[in-house]
């Protein structure tokens, strides 16, 4: 029941910073009764559907498990994540023996619908391809006037100059590692790519940094992502070890989707790196991550309408009522734009990746992006049959639980293969 959902949503649906009245009491009192073991009581709070999904059989294995753990020495405040008509709440809980993350989704009605259980992750360790003594980082500072985001440059050792690349966000308030359950994808490809010789310029995303943002009345992908690739490619362009004219940028997820207007906007990118990007609209996507969910039954036909209703959108309803947690403005601001449209204008080259177990950007969207501009001589795509969403490798169905496991990094083939195109 918990996921990491509707991924390419922007953050004031993703990552609201605010639940419904008492949805985080509600969890908290639901965690209280966890720890406790008072199933009985706990079990008054769950919605139908969870009653059956959590039998005494279950209760009992968990029981176990918590008791396993030792005493309780401390709980973490609680983080607060909208989507659609619920909300996430989770905890971390120090035992004596270890630190384990609880999650309980709550739905408007003030009913619980799932509750997780993982071990906290594990701190960060250098993936096998990064070499730590061949490259250097400094702090920088992107932006300007009351929206400056701290960054890091990831700089190769040695005179250079080399090539640059700026990293560009999924939707949500990521930091400047794009840190998704236990995986630091940013992280991972700056330090293999400056292994490989390549400057690399990442930063944390305003809406992270500045969360009103996503409040207010002229709020769109432009705010929330576009402005600020376009500052963080001048301030890579204007570094020493930077040459001017070998400035790429790589979009993941989001970022992906946009990276062709970043790209018409700035007008002197040397190339492209398409990352796990959708190529349909927002709202399209979102619906096929809900059923892939399970969201049935009242609940979808509401996304299902608010989806139709986004693609009617005119001019005169910029103060709708948000849609799929999108206002107005933001919106229209996308409608009827087509990245592979776009991008089959361009003269950029394209490298365009998707890793093929990926369940919110799916192979859907990579066979649209294929089918664009596959006859194009500068555009390459690849896809990877055993990688996921955070672009690291396993078998069988994807799922959140899948990206949480601790020690996982960025697959060395990706980069490998983007070092590789960067270079050529």
């Amino acid at each position: 029941m918990f996921s990491r959902a509707l991924w390419l949503l922007p953050a004031s649906l993703l990552l609201a910073q605010t639940a419904p009245p008492d949805a985080g009491a509600i969890a908290r009192t639901a965690l209280d009764r966890l720890l406790a073991r008072n199933f009985a009581e706990l079990t008054t709070m769950l919605a139908p559907q969870a009653k059956t999904a959590y039998p005494d059989a279950a209760f009992a294995k968990m029981g176990s498990e918590i008791q396993s753990w030792g005493p309780v020495q401390d709980i973490g405040a609680p983080t607060v994540r909208k989507i659609a008509a619920a909300s996430l709440i989770a905890f971390q809980v120090k035992f004596a023996t270890q630190t384990i993350t609880f999650q309980f989704s709550v739905t408007e009605e003030g009913l619980v619908t799932g509750m997780l259980h993982s071990p906290a992750a594990a701190p960060w360790q250098y993936p096998p391809y990064s070499k730590p003594d061949s490259f250097k980082e400094r702090e920088v500072t992107i932006g300007q006037g009351g929206w400056q985001v701290p960054g890091t440059l990831t700089v190769p050792a040695g005179a250079g100059p080399f090539p640059g690349i700026v990293l560009v966000h999924d939707s949500g308030p990521g930091d400047r590692d794009e840190s998704i359950g236990g995986v630091k994808v940013f992280r991972d490809l700056a330090e293999g790519l400056a292994t490989r010789g390549i400057v690399v310029l990442r930063y944390e995303k305003r809406t992270r940094r500045y969360p009103q943002t996503t409040q207010m009345k002229d709020y769109t992908v432009e705010k929330e992502t576009l402005e600020d690739a376009g500052f963080a490619l001048a301030l890579l362009r204007s570094q020493p070890e930077v040459k001017p004219g070998r400035v790429f940028l790589l979009g993941f997820g989001l970022g992906g989707y946009v990276a062709p207007r970043i790209a018409e906007a700035d007008g002197k990118l040397a190339g492209v790196v398409i990352v796990n990007a959708n190529a349909r609209p927002l709202e399209d996507v979102a619906l096929d991550e809900a059923r892939f969910l399970g969201v049935n039954g009242p609940q979808m036909q509401t996304l299902i309408e608010a989806a139709a209703k986004i693609k009617h959108l005119t001019q005169a309803d910029e103060d709708t009522t948000p849609l799929l947690g999108m206002s107005g403005p933001y919106l229209l601001d996308l409608q009827g734009y087509s990245p592979t449209g776009l991008a089959k204008q361009s003269a950029v080259p394209l490298l365009i990746l998707q890793g093929e177990r990926d369940f919110v950007v799916t192979m859907k969207d990579f066979a649209l992006w294929k089918a664009a501009l596959a006859a194009q001589k500068s555009v390459t795509l690849k896809s990877y049959p055993t990688l996921n969403r955070v672009l690291t490798p396993g078998e069988g169905a994807p799922s959140e639980a899948e990206e949480r496991k601790p020690g996982q990094h960025v697959s060395p083939g990706v980069i490998d293969d983007i070092a590789k195109w960067l270079t050529q």
